[in-house]
Order: structure tokens, then sequence, then C-alpha cells
């Protein structure tokens, strides 16, 4: 097997130079001192100025020590009267349950007068068959208007017997007489041949990938070490402006103004009876019946004898197969043989398979000429043309791109 691939013939291999690494020069820090002036430094004037007054009013410290005594202009203004109060005009009425029953009856209990629910009479007429004393005419237009005939007798056709016939059945079809399968020989493939290209040549491993490209020597980054962490001298005063000049005063907790309430308790059982309760009693009632229709049609008893006409008047007769007159499947055997030649087989000319020249590195019968600047290469090829018995063979230029 060739391993020359398209890419392997117009790959172009180049040199490829590493990249040079350019080494940092030591810093070196210059002597003498640096001139730090600036031309805003030089133009700018320096003017004295002086700190803001502050527009707000000094801060007046009050103090706690001594106590307050002063009376406000409202408590001084709007002093409280005495008023008195008004006692009530209500006149009490004290409730004291009557001791007797209560006995008046309402309207709807002198005019309403019950009464026992009787079922209303129904008018309508019964579903019963009337029946007569007369006895049933049973003569009719059609048995009154019809004459008896007398019928002739039944011509009775006689039955023919079956005579089998003396000579053998033929049971060729039109199918069987023309076909006449003849063994013929199994069809040949027009395939070609599934030739394997094979090389003896020793399998090399290393791809192209592996040969054009070479590992890089990389470094590898540095490292940033962060700096130890030093505490500062000293002890760290926690205090701030809020704890200093802030100064707690005890202060009483709020009044509330709602007013007590003045709830009443009794000792004495609720008496939960009402005039309801007593003069409306549950009655007993039940639920009035169905009245249900009697039935007019008495059930039928006894066992039901399903015997219908067709099951007492249906003979049963002995079912004799009808005769298949289809003729046997058998193959007439033919000596001749099978034509199985086609138009395919017969103008099918096999060709042989040939290999581009384009895949060799060097195409054998061709001759090198030059490169393009796309890296693409042309070949020449040697065609020999006779022009003459005895003459030497002349070359044809053939351009192969490769």
């Amino acid at each position: 097997m060739e391993g020359i691939t398209t890419f392997k013939s117009d790959y172009l291999p180049y040199d490829i130079v590493k990249r040079p690494f350019q080494v940092q020069e030591e810093h070196k820090p210059r002597t003498g001192e640096i001139e730090l002036g600036t031309t805003y430094q030089k133009d700018y004037n320096a003017h004295k100025i002086q700190p803001v007054t502050l527009v707000r009013p000094l801060e007046r410290k009050h103090t706690t020590g001594g106590k307050l005594d002063t009376i406000p202009t409202y408590q001084d203004d709007y002093r409280s009267w005495e008023v008195q109060r008004r006692e009530p005009s209500k006149v009490e009425h004290i409730y004291h349950p009557p001791a007797e029953k209560f006995g008046n009856s309402t309207t709807f209990q002198d005019d309403f007068v019950p009464r026992e629910l009787n079922p209303r009479q129904s008018f309508k007429p019964p579903c019963v068959a009337k029946l007569s004393d007369v006895p049933f005419d049973s003569a009719t237009s059609h048995r009154t208007s019809y004459i008896v005939h007398q019928l002739e007798p039944k011509f009775i056709r006689s039955k023919e017997q079956y005579k089998p016939s003396n000579q053998p059945f033929e049971g060729l079809t039109t199918h069987r007489n023309d076909f006449k399968g003849l063994p013929g020989q199994l069809a040949k493939s027009c395939k070609p041949e599934n030739a394997k290209v094979g090389s003896n040549a020793y399998f090399n491993g290393v791809t192209e990938f592996q040969d054009r490209f070479q590992p890089w020597l990389v470094s590898l980054p540095e490292v940033h070490k962060r700096k130890e962490y030093i505490p500062p001298p000293g002890n760290m005063d926690f205090n701030s402006t809020s704890h200093l000049d802030y100064i707690k005063h005890d202060i009483s907790p709020a009044v509330p103004i709602r007013p007590v309430s003045n709830g009443r308790r009794t000792n004495a059982p609720f008496q939960g009876n009402t005039t309801t309760k007593e003069d409306f009693k549950a009655w007993g009632s039940c639920r009035q019946e169905i009245t249900k229709k009697q039935q007019e049609i008495p059930r039928p008893t006894g066992k039901f004898y399903d015997l219908t006409t067709f099951k007492s008047h249906y003979i049963p007769h002995q079912i004799i197969p009808a005769q298949s007159f289809k003729p046997v499947r058998a193959v007439v055997p033919n000596s001749a043989p099978f034509q199985d030649e086609t138009m395919y087989r017969t103008e099918y000319t096999p060709k042989k398979q040939e290999i581009c020249p384009a895949n060799y590195p060097s195409p054998p019968g061709y001759v090198y000429v030059n490169t393009d600047s796309h890296g693409h290469k042309f070949f020449r090829q040697l065609t020999p043309e006779f022009s003459e018995p005895n003459s030497n063979p002349i070359p044809k230029e053939v351009a192969v791109v490769s």
C-alpha cells in the first residue's frame, strides 16, 4: 500500500527557525537627583487663604444636674375645671321571669286545622280488555271470495345417473402446456473482481502531524510571592466619637392612656330557653308510601318451552364435500439448457482500473518540468511516435499537475 496522499504530495515542508530569545538586561539605576519640577509648579502662584468660618450657631451645652421646675403656657392658660357627673334619668326595669307558662296561641294555630292526607281518586279508565259474549266471527273477504281449484300433479324430472368417462383426465392448462421448466446453469456475475491492493513494505506508524509539528520548549510562569503580613505596633483604640460623647439618661416608661375596662361578671346560670323552643315542639312524622299500580297481566309460571317451528320441521342431512378438479402441481422436466443470456452480459466489456498518476511522488513515464509559485509540480509524458522504421522516439510534452 502506498501511503502517499494529495496533501503529502502538494504540501511543501519549510525549515522552521526558532524564535530568538531576548535576554533582559539588568537594571542599573542612574546616579544623581531627579528633577521633579513641572510647568504647573512654575506657573502657579500660591496665595494665603484663611479658614472658612462656620455659619451654624455654636453648640449650647445643656446642664442636666439641676431640677427643671417650670410651668408651660398650656398648663397656665388651660386649667382643669371640676365637673360634676350628671346622673342618668333612665328608669331602671328589673326583669322578673314569669312563673306561669305562656299560653297565647297564634292566628295560624287557631285557623289551621290538621287533616289527614287522602290520595286523590284517579278518573283514568282502567286498561282492561272487555270480554264479549258473542262468538268470534273469523270470516274474511279472502276466505269468502277465494275459490279452491284442484292442482295438477307436479312434474318430477327423473334424476340421471352419473357415468364416469373411460378416458384418463388431461389436466394440462395453457400455462403448463406452454411453460416447461428447463434446467439451466446459474447466472454468472459480471461484477469485477475485488482485488485487494497490498504492499510488503513495513508500515511506519509516524504521521505527518508528528513529523512536521515538534514540541516546543515552554517556560513555566513565574509565581508571584505575596508579602508577609506584619501587624502594626501598639494597641488599637476602639473608642468612637459616639461612645465618648453619648450620655445615658434615666427615662421612665410611658404610662398607657387606655381606660381600665370594668367587666361585669355574674355567677348565675345562663337561661337558654326561648318561646320558640317551648311553643314549637318537634312532631313525629312518617314518610308517605308510594302508590304503585298493580300488575294486570300475571307472570307466567312453569318451565319455558323453547321449541320453534324451524327446530321442529328442520331435518339435518349429511353433507358430501365437492370433488376438486384442480390439477396437481407437477414440474415437467426438460433436458434442453436454459438460455439465460442478456444484452448486458453480451455487450459488457470489463476494463482495468487505472491509478491516477498524480498519486505517485514521481509518476512513471513522466519527466519533471518545473514548480509554479503555488507549489504545483508540472511533468512531461514520454510517448513514442515513430516517423520512420528505424528512428528514435520523439518525446511529447503533456502537463500533469500534482
